[in-house]
């Protein structure tokens, strides 16, 4: 079993020290759906939601959380991200929409945590601008897709469905 690099010998909480880690890329790529009514989803795509742009201001708040994803999640590194990327698709055999984030940085720490965060932050920020119109919504399968860098290198999640 491996060993938890956030737990001390005497089992209390850390940060890790990564000082000793060579700084180099590392990318991380996330998902989540919102599963909503057909209704919904052509009441969102017609631009017809109360609150406003549902997928723009999904986006913006996507991209805002990655960024502060250590103000949220303790024991994670500050990081300077240098991408953040928030893309939002229409689906409707969900029907519903997908959310994929897109994260990187060049430092000695991945950003997984962070491009969780987006995708998270993302589908809860739809569910906010689409609640009047369908409060049975649900966020789900949101989940790590790939990650590379670092010395681990590439992972990839075995299927994304």
């Amino acid at each position: 079993m491996a060993k938890l690099t956030h737990i001390g010998a005497k089992g209390e909480a850390r940060m890790v020290d990564v000082s000793g880690k060579a700084a180099g890329e590392r990318i991380a790529r996330a998902e989540g759906r919102v599963v909503m009514r057909p209704a919904t989803l052509a009441q969102i795509r017609a631009g017809e939601a109360k609150k406003g742009d549902v997928l723009g201001t999904a986006r913006i708040a996507g991209i805002m959380a990655a960024k502060r994803t250590h103000e949220l999640i303790p024991l994670c590194h500050p990081l300077a991200l240098t991408s953040v990327r928030v893309d939002l698709a229409f689906d409707d055999a969900l029907p519903g929409i997908v959310v994929t984030t897109e994260v990187k940085t060049v430092g000695p720490t991945g950003v997984e945590m962070e491009a969780l965060t987006a995708a998270s932050v993302a589908c809860l920020t739809i569910y906010d601008m689409a609640k009047a119109l369908d409060r049975a919504m649900r966020i789900e399968a949101v989940r790590l897709i790939e990650k590379r860098g670092g010395r681990s290198g590439l992972w990839r999640a075995e299927d994304k469905d």
